[in-house]
């Protein structure tokens, strides 16, 4: 049983005796004690008043009596108007220490058969161009979000939806049959997503020199601009090919479809590249091309169950007045479906390959109309968990105007950001790496590369995700302050210590083996998990023997305890802010003790080992917290 669960067991207990009454737990407020107090934790007596009958000190001194007396966790206590101080004694530390060495994913929990499905969908990138910022942003959220979903106990399932059919794509189709010459990412050189986002560009190049001279052309005729302007953009010969095409694929047109499928291919593989790059994957990946025609079966249901309507033009529509918002198109007049349609479709196709309780869609703010219409029609058409689904709205990201150039000049692009960051992360630890001894090339550039994607991660991620937000690499990569990097080279730091202090005395099971071997054994700069024993301290750690610890070491021993809570808390909050905060304020605390005392140089052997079972923890949680993010540790900066 933890400390608060031991304080709070032994405050009922004290209640019964005391005021001869039951009291529920959730009742009893227990937090940590103000930094300008003395104590670890507080007990607020102002709920247990109106069964004490007494005044707030006296219901609080005669609770700290009873616990001193009968909580082995309390040592000592002081009374604050109705706060109850608890000094929590050492023996309770070192015991907490103890379970937290015991286990390897403290504060986490593991899902089992019974648990909930949870679905996230994340990235859903158009197959016309490759990914941007803004795509990283969401992946990097969706991502993350799954891992804490994960560690709250929940199955989940990773899911992707591709936009890949549609008149954006036939854009890019028409332009590379007309320009390209038969090029290939082979022949070109380029990665798949980047030569289709090339020919997006083409187009669009040619379609705007043709507007302004049918533009001018109708103006001269005596059409007023503005007719002018919309009249040119419908009638300019490629957008007219381009829906040609579509009506083709849409078709079947045997040599649409093979050059869609030919062209669709090259921007997956390059999709891929990115994907791997930026450390994600999915389980499953849905195409719009697929659900487009489901969603529009399940509007046809729904139009014969009376759950919506069709006008005169032969539209579908869905009546949301009743639930305060407008009427929302779901079919147009000629029956081709819209994007509330294909995600009809694609929730349909998903519900049925999978038993889902609860559906995440990591989604830009801009679609909260969207997602909350969506939700209703879900409800309406049967699907259990459509009141409820989670639209995780995001901000934008930008970069400092001139800080980095995009690819297109429109939007930063992906691949150049990563790029970016990996060559600023190796040209910054270039003078920290080269003082390792024995370091070859690949491990100075697999480190550059965990520390480039650190920064940009953690940057990106410590960030609430309601907020719009600015994306700086410069700040993103410094060693000091609240960045990926500081934390990782804290890690980094820890391992050396252990390292050393395995070197010294071999007999210390700081691996989780019976001796130093298997540390020793280890690759350097592996990032495997810390190993830990089912008796990680041993014999090193007697606590009969230790009477005192001193501030620094119990707040350690307390933070570490609340990695549970945040994580918790983060999985309620769908918030991969909340761990980043609790990674980044666990290793300020961790450097404040280091600053203050010496690990290796402590005055006894007893102290010593207690500091380095603390430094190996902080080192534990640190690194399964990062993971979280999606974020690796290096062994070695």
């Amino acid at each position: 049983m933890n400390i608060e669960a031991q304080i709070c067991t032994s405050a009922i207990a004290a209640v019964k005796e005391l005021y001869g009454q039951d009291v529920p737990a959730q009742m009893l407020q227990l937090q940590k004690t103000k930094s300008t107090f003395v104590g670890n934790f507080t007990l607020v007596v102002f709920p247990l008043l109106k069964i004490s009958k007494k005044k707030p000190e006296d219901t609080a001194q005669e609770i700290g009596e009873y616990l001193q007396a009968n909580c082995t966790a309390v040592e000592s206590f002081n009374v604050v108007k109705g706060f109850l101080n608890l000094v929590v004694s050492p023996a309770a530390w070192l015991g907490l220490l103890k379970d937290i060495d015991a286990n390897p994913t403290f504060g986490m929990r593991q899902a089992t058969d019974e648990s909930p499905l949870v679905m996230i969908e994340y990235s859903s990138p158009n197959t016309n161009k490759p990914l941007h910022l803004g795509h990283v942003r969401n992946n990097l959220l969706g991502w993350s979000l799954a891992q804490i979903m994960q560690a709250n106990g929940y199955k989940v399932v990773k899911t992707n939806i591709v936009n890949d059919r549609g008149i954006h794509i036939c854009k890019s189709m028409l332009a590379w049959q007309k320009w390209g010459n038969g090029e290939t990412p082979e022949t070109s050189g380029k990665k798949g997503d980047h030569l289709i986002g090339d020919y997006y560009v083409a187009f669009d190049k040619h379609y705007r020199e043709e507007v302004k001279e049918l533009k001018a052309k109708f103006i001269a005729e005596g059409m007023d601009e503005e007719k002018a302007e919309e009249t040119a953009k419908n009638e300019a010969p490629l957008i007219k090919e381009a829906h040609e095409m579509l009506v083709k694929w849409e078709q079947n047109d045997p040599e649409v479809r093979a050059l869609w499928e030919k062209m669709n291919n090259w921007v997956y593989a390059g999709f891929d590249e990115t994907y791997k790059a930026l450390g994600v994957s999915f389980d499953k990946i849905y195409y719009e091309s697929n659900t487009y025609l489901e969603g529009k079966k399940k509007v046809e249901e729904g139009l014969e169950k009376g759950l919506f309507f069709r006008k005169e033009d032969n539209s579908v529509w869905a009546d949301l007045t009743d639930e305060g918002l407008d009427q929302k198109l779901l079919l147009r007049s000629d029956g081709t479906s819209v994007y509330m349609t294909q995600d009809i479709g694609t929730a349909d196709m998903r519900f049925k390959d999978y038993p889902i309780d609860k559906m995440i869609y990591v989604v830009g703010n801009e679609q909260n109309y969207h997602f909350q219409v969506l939700s209703i029609l879900l409800d309406r058409l049967g699907f259990k968990w459509g009141k409820e689904l989670v639209h995780f709205s995001y901000g934008m990201v930008e970069l400092p105007n001139g800080k980095m150039k995009s690819r297109e000049g429109t939007v930063v692009d992906a691949d150049d950001l990563i790029e970016t960051m990996i060559a600023n992360a190796k040209q910054l630890s270039d003078d920290k790496v080269n003082k390792i001894e024995g370091i070859s090339e690949e491990e100075k550039n697999e480190i550059a590369r965990i520390v480039g994607m650190g920064a940009l991660k953690y940057f990106i991620l410590k960030v609430d995700a309601r907020k719009n937000m600015l994306f700086n690499p410069e700040e993103s990569i410094d060693f000091n302050g609240n960045t990926g990097p500081f934390i990782q080279y804290t890690h980094a730091r820890i391992r050396s210590i252990l390292r050393k202090a395995q070197g010294e005395v071999g007999s210390l099971n700081f691996e989780g083996g019976s001796s130093a071997t298997q540390v020793e054994g280890m690759k350097e700069g592996s990032t495997s998990s810390i190993k830990t024993s089912s008796s990680p301290l041993g014999e090193t750690l007697p606590p009969s023997n230790i009477n005192h610890l001193n501030s620094k070491e119990v707040e350690l021993i307390q933070k570490m305890n609340e990695f549970g809570a945040a994580v918790e808390q983060a999985g309620k909050d769908y918030s991969p802010s909340g761990i980043a905060n609790y990674c980044y304020e666990l290793t300020k605390q961790f450097n404040q003790f280091y600053h203050d005392y010496s690990i290796l140089g402590a005055e006894t052997p007893e102290i010593r080992n207690i500091r380095l079972t603390l430094a190996k923890n902080v080192a534990k949680i640190i690194k399964n917290g990062m993971s979280l993010l999606g974020i690796e540790v290096p062994e070695r900066m």
